[in-house]
């Protein structure tokens, strides 16, 4: 039998899946991983399959961080962006899961890009007080690529960009990565940075409505300064456990989601 704190863990991450699909910040894509509680050079995350419909252990594979390649050949087929979440873990001892989205509300910030992702609300201090930075996949492919970050050596290029602490990096018409020191602040972070997208994307409606036409979209909004962001942030830390407990009855209550674990 499996030690205690990995069975949890297990349970936990097809949890994370559940919660984050029920938010639309995964619906048939995307994934969340976490790194094995006993050993720092494995993570966990599921095989092939939508995150709603992840159910069992048997749904899970365990895959070496310093190769990204799963520890059992024979093991179901796995995300071909597998490498996002290993080169991260090998680059960040310090981060122990990881959340990569498409959600619809953040990606027009991937694209405009006179128009930068800025922490608006007190819920998304971890954000910083600087513009997210964006990874441009074509920055480091031939022309015709089909941006999924496919190889160790793009996704060695997107783990740089959270050096220096930062937990959120967008990727350009493709979505955002968030990282975390555990499941349930990975998942906060992703929830939350989608409504910081829906809030400043209405606040800079708001603005262009009375501001002068060709003018800054951004004019007028009052962001988080950096004091306030850290602050923030260190609040979502400590409390990250109140939003946990309240999304796992929600999809407990759903009759969509199963879990085995």
């Amino acid at each position: 039998m499996d030690p205690p704190a990995l069975q949890l863990l297990r349970r936990k991450l097809i949890d994370g899946n559940h919660i984050l699909h029920h938010h639309g910040i995964l619906d048939a894509y995307g994934h969340l991983s976490v790194r094995h509680p006993l050993d720092p050079d494995i993570f966990i995350m599921s095989r092939n399959i939508a995150p709603g419909l992840l159910a069992s252990p048997d749904d899970l594979i365990e895959y070496t961080v310093s190769t990204g390649q799963p520890l059992d050949s024979s093991s179901p087929g796995g995300f071909v962006e597998r490498h996002i979440h290993s080169e991260i873990y090998a680059r960040h001892p310090d981060v122990h899961s990881v959340a990569h989205s498409h959600a619809e509300a953040v990606l027009p910030y991937t694209i405009a890009m006179d128009v930068p992702l800025r922490a608006c609300t007190h819920m998304a201090g971890f954000l910083g007080a600087a513009p997210v930075p964006v990874y441009d996949v074509a920055e480091h492919t031939e022309d015709g690529s089909d941006l999924l970050v496919r190889e160790g050596t793009l996704a060695r290029e997107l783990a740089r960009h959270f050096d220096d602490g930062c937990v959120v990096a967008l990727m350009r018409g493709h979505g955002f990565t968030v990282v975390a020191e555990r499941v349930e602040l990975a998942v906060l972070r992703a929830i939350y940075t989608q409504k910081n997208a829906v809030v400043q994307t209405a606040a800079m409606t708001l603005c262009a409505a009375v501001n002068p036409p060709g003018g800054n979209p951004g004019r007028g909004i009052r962001y988080l300064s950096e004091e306030e962001a850290v602050a923030a942030a260190h609040m979502t830390r400590w409390s990250a456990k109140r939003p946990w407990g309240l999304w796992l009855r929600e999809v407990e209550e759903s009759g969509l989601y199963l879990n085995q674990g």
